[in-house]
């Protein structure tokens, strides 16, 4: 190659790189990504009207667990007395949100949602539930919450029951195992549709029943830490029959709930009412005819058994077949009630798996049971992952999963509006990360938008979704995992709460504010501006 042949393209290689780096930051200090079939995804790709939005829930931020005649819940007495979370951390502080909620709302403003997903927390509202009288303290502040959101143009969408309930209602009746339960919480609901109701329009009443009652009566790990035999970490000798009650009063509480607010609230408040599932989609490990059943059946016992009794009045077919008479059955009045009794489904969706059969395989002893439906689930097929590891076990990023979980949910519950309440990030090895690595979050940029993608392309294909929340709006305390594990938008420093957009905020606000193309960026990770 002759010398001057060389130096030209030396040249333009040069210009070439100098033009990709110059493109992945703008004047504000904010990045445009690079172009990927599969990530490439802007605002004007969803429908006008489409929900944007962030979420949270109370015990997982708000601290201040004892002030203003707030009484102790399940997971204080759980976390205080046991000990949960990593190095035995717990939500008493957590991100002191109690006291800093008006700098979040306007943290919120900033990144331009239309929507924020919030709990209220029972014990403050009610801190010995039927027994006593409402607080006004937890009145108040959950007031000023929605207010304050409505003034910045933010829409609330409210979460009655997210985990946590006051321990009186534990110790009296043994929360969830017990039928009185769903009057306490129709005494709750109907406190919150009276207090909150002519500004809160979307209410969801109980987050991820079939996730809690597994959690919390079948392995235990949950307050009120219950086990069924021959699953979890404690056996007692029961059968499946509490996860199996605790679902069932669930969704009994559910709907006496819904009924009370359609039949009375509704009319004069004219919001809706919807329900949350843990909707993970499931593959089928080999294309075994027994393996593709059991990928549907995976689908049925995990959606199906909550939206089921909800919208078509019943259990799922398969699941009486499966529990046979451990399944309670619901009485006609009750399938009456029941049925059509959301207005909404709501879908937390984060991953998906392989599912393969254990009627006719071996399988271990949690995965070969009734309660699961004799499911057994895998990461990877032939020594390949599904998709990449994610901070949280049995968690893969797979954004083809959103598009064939809400095509799913759409064609078996005949497109009923869906809002994505949960969605997000969790991010890997934190213990070894330093704090630029955290804000420097490119993953859950790529996470976001591909995921994004994925479920514009089912609203393209006519799946009736209003809304999408990205899970969470900052750091929080994730349960068992305690602070380890961060999935948020914003970086919560543990010493002094102080929170700080990451690279993630940035681009969720590019998205909502200008209507950028945001996709993948793999050549210049390291030059991303992280400055306002």
């Amino acid at each position: 190659m002759k010398p001057n042949i060389f130096f030209i393209l030396l040249f333009f290689l040069i210009y070439a790189l100098a033009t990709l780096l110059e493109a992945s930051t703008n004047s504000d200090g904010g990045f445009i990504l690079e172009e990927n079939e599969k990530t490439r995804i802007k605002r004007s790709d969803f429908p006008s009207g489409f929900l944007f939005g962030t979420g949270t829930s109370a015990y997982q931020v708000e601290g201040a667990y004892l002030e203003d005649a707030k009484s102790l819940s399940n997971w204080d007495v759980f976390c205080h007395s046991l000990g949960c979370g990593e190095n035995g951390e717990n939500g008493d502080i957590a991100d002191d949100h109690y006291h800093m909620f008006l700098k979040d709302i306007e943290l919120m403003h900033s990144l331009g949602i239309q929507a924020y997903r919030f709990s209220v927390s029972w014990a403050r509202i009610l801190p010995r539930g039927r027994f006593g009288k409402v607080n006004p303290a937890g009145i108040m502040f959950y007031n000023k919450i929605i207010d304050n959101l409505i003034l910045k143009g933010i829409e609330p969408f409210v979460t009655i029951h997210h985990v946590e309930f006051p321990q009186e209602l534990e110790d009296i009746y043994g929360s969830w195992l017990n039928p009185e339960m769903q009057e306490e919480f129709i005494y709750f609901a109907d406190a919150c549709f009276k207090f909150f109701g002519d500004r809160v329009k979307y209410w969801i009443t109980i987050n991820e029943p079939l996730l809690l009652a597994e959690m919390a009566y079948e392995l235990g790990v949950f307050p009120p830490f219950h086990c069924s035999g021959p699953f979890g970490n404690c056996l007692d000798g029961n059968s499946d029959v509490k996860p199996i009650i605790a679902m069932h009063n669930m969704l009994l509480a559910h709907g006496k709930a819904a009924k009370l607010y359609h039949e009375y609230f509704q009319p004069k408040q004219g919001g809706s009412i919807g329900l949350t599932v843990n909707s993970k989609m499931y593959e089928p490990l080999t294309n075994s005819e027994l393996d593709h059943q059991a990928a549907r059946r995976a689908f049925v016992f995990q959606s199906g058994w909550t939206l089921d009794p909800l919208i078509f009045g019943d259990y799922p077919e398969e699941v009486k077949e499966y529990l046979g008479y451990e399944l309670p059955s619901f009485s006609h009045d009750e399938k009456n009630f029941m049925k059509n009794s959301i207005d909404f489904i709501g879908i937390n969706h984060y991953s998906t798996t392989y599912a393969k059969d254990c009627t006719n395989s071996s399988c271990s002893a949690t995965e070969n049971c009734a309660i699961q439906g004799f499911v057994g689930t895998v990461g990877e097929r032939d020594g390949v992952l599904i998709g990449e590891h994610t901070a949280v076990e049995g968690s893969y990023v797979v954004p083809r999963g959103m598009e064939e979980i809400v095509n799913l949910i759409k064609i078996r519950y005949n497109n009923k509006p869906m809002f994505i309440t949960e969605n997000g990030y969790s991010s890997p090895d934190v213990h070894e990360q330093r704090v630029d690595e955290l804000i420097n979050d490119v993953k859950r940029i790529e996470y976001h938008a591909s995921y994004l993608a994925s479920l514009a392309k089912s609203i393209r294909e006519g799946a009736d979704v209003r809304g999408y929340f990205a899970w969470s709006f900052m750091d929080s305390y994730e349960w068992l995992q305690g602070y380890d594990v961060k999935y948020g938008l914003h970086y919560v420093d543990r010493q002094t709460l102080t929170r700080t957009p990451k690279l993630s905020a940035k681009w969720y606000k590019n998205f909502l504010t200008n209507n950028t193309d945001l996709v993948n960026m793999e050549a210049s990770r390291e030059k991303l501006n992280t400055n306002a």
